[in-house]
């Protein structure tokens, strides 16, 4: 399992993901799920992967060399590609082809054909753009429909948050805070996620990848998010009044909040001997 989150913002790109993996308790190992392809003023590409390991870096292996038809019959790759969406066919084009080599094969060892990817970036003349790619080789684009984020792996835990926090307008650092915080709240609730961290965050228009940190155990912004958010979070929940149940007029019992004492809320000031 890992968790990776993408995120198209007006400002630029956020990407995030994790890098463990598992093939149970006793077999935990570190792989990079984030690919990153540059050509710098040209294009840069964001490759973030989720699912059977060996699956996906196939894709990889075989994105590097893949090649869909043009409109006037030429080979089309990553790298001479004029759009994002042509970039997103050929990732696709890529699963595909692993599917008809690996598909049969896994199956008869009982194992599904599992591969998520995202694929996000730009290419000169072209604005950002971000694609959710499926193991069927199909993909949706964000920001239709006012979809601004992608994740894949294990999504549940570090969604709510972004759903609160992140519009197509939020500042680029804004964003990475946020992503870095659903990455924290993942860790907290799900083994299967893990240390260490690659961060990049994209500049629009900039076309260069000269934002990316890998994060690990030692790393001084992370170890503050892991241990300030949690707190807060308690200080939020703590000053939320604890519900009271009054009956209505048919005798249900309905929630009612309680007056909140002053010693409850955190927010509340104790004025001094002079007021």
């Amino acid at each position: 399992m890992t968790y990776c989150v993408a995120m198209r913002l007006n400002a630029g790109l956020v990407f995030l993901s994790d890098s463990r993996t598992n093939a149970g308790l006793d077999q935990i190992s570190t792989f990079r799920k984030m690919t990153i392809y540059e050509r710098e003023g040209d294009r840069v590409l964001v490759l973030l992967s989720a699912g059977n390991l060996a699956i996906t870096q196939a894709v990889k292996q075989v994105l590097g060399s893949e090649t869909i038809e043009g409109p006037q019959g030429e080979a089309i790759t990553i790298w001479n590609a004029k759009s994002m969406f042509d970039v997103a066919r050929i990732v696709g084009s890529a699963v595909r082809k692993v599917y008809a080599r690996d598909a049969d094969a896994l199956k008869k060892h009982g194992i599904d054909f599992n591969c998520n990817l995202i694929i996000g970036g730009q290419i000169h003349g072209e604005t950002m753009r971000l694609f959710n790619v499926y193991a069927a080789g199909n993909f949706v684009e964000a920001g239709i429909d006012g979809v601004c984020y992608f994740q894949i792996g294990e999504s549940k835990y570090g969604k709510p948050v972004i759903d609160r926090v992140v519009t197509p307008d939020t500042p680029l650092q804004e964003a990475a805070k946020c992503a870095l915080i659903s990455m924290d709240s993942t860790l907290k609730s799900n083994l299967s996620v893990g240390l260490p961290l690659d961060l990049m965050v994209y500049e629009a228009n900039s076309l260069q990848a000269n934002q990316v940190i890998n994060i690990d155990e030692s790393n001084a912004y992370f170890r503050m998010i892991r241990s300030s958010w949690g707190q807060r979070l308690r200080d939020v929940f703590d000053s939320i009044p604890d519900p009271t149940w009054d009956k209505d007029a048919n005798g249900v019992q309905t929630p009612a909040v309680a007056q909140q004492s002053q010693a409850m809320n955190p927010l509340n000031k104790i004025a001094g001997p002079n007021g």
